[in-house]
């Protein structure tokens, strides 16, 4: 049993109102081309009152009438499932485009696991197209992305930024002033703690803070990342 997709009613009814739609029209245009006959006029304004939530499928013809993408309609896509639904792609063409069988990406999603190797993450980045943040957090990369960022804010950040760059798919040099700007911010934290507590007595709690909220730290450096 999947859990709702998330949805954003408001979204769904501007874009209803914009078309001079009312929730009759919608209804029967998920009826007539979509072949949604259970569909009733009630459903539209339940699912734009956020009493109700539209099936993927019902998003998927909802988004059709709207003459929106499915993305337009969730807000934030957040696990593999979602992303795939926002992008209109149906399971087969992932499974066949990353070279899995459908059965093994169908218990991926289902699970919120993906288990592909490097050659079939970027496969699925591709066909997905996926941010960088949301590769790396679809792909479960998260925690590798941690560790490498604190090496690089408390150490050199310059030898880490190669394997980061590998890591998000991005260009290296696109790094440099991002990293070496949390290392700076880590290190002065860091000294700060170090002045207050007169030396070796320092706790260093600023410091693991930053620490345990890296990867936002990196991504909020980044904004073009999605």
């Amino acid at each position: 049993m999947h859990s709702p997709l998330p949805f954003d009613a408001r979204a769904a009814r501007a874009l209803r109102e914009k078309l001079g739609m009312a929730h009759g029209h919608v209804a029967y245009g998920m009826q007539a081309s979509f072949g949604m006959a259970h569909v009733t006029p009630g459903h539209i304004a339940a699912w734009e009152r956020g009493t109700a939530l539209p099936s993927a499928g019902e998003l998927a013809a909802l988004a059709g009438c709207l003459w929106c993408d499915p993305s337009d309609l969730m807000g934030r896509p957040g696990t593999l499932r979602e992303h795939r639904i926002a992008r209109g792609v149906p399971p087969e063409d992932v499974a066949r485009g990353t070279g899995l069988s459908l059965d093994a990406y169908h218990r991926m999603e289902e699970t919120g696991e993906w288990t592909g190797d490097k050659r079939q993450s970027a496969k699925l980045g591709s066909i997905l197209r996926l941010s960088p943040r949301d590769f790396v957090a679809v792909t479960g990369l998260e925690d590798e992305l941690a560790r490498l960022l604190e090496e690089a804010v408390s150490t050199r950040w310059q030898a880490h930024a190669r394997a980061i760059a590998r890591l998000v798919s991005m260009d290296r040099r696109d790094l440099h002033e991002p990293l070496e700007a949390m290392y700076h911010e880590y290190q002065a934290l860091m000294a700060a703690t170090l002045s207050r507590a007169g030396g070796a007595t320092a706790s260093g709690e600023d410091g693991r803070r930053y620490l345990d909220d890296i990867v936002h730290h990196f991504w909020s450096r980044l904004p073009e990342s999605g």
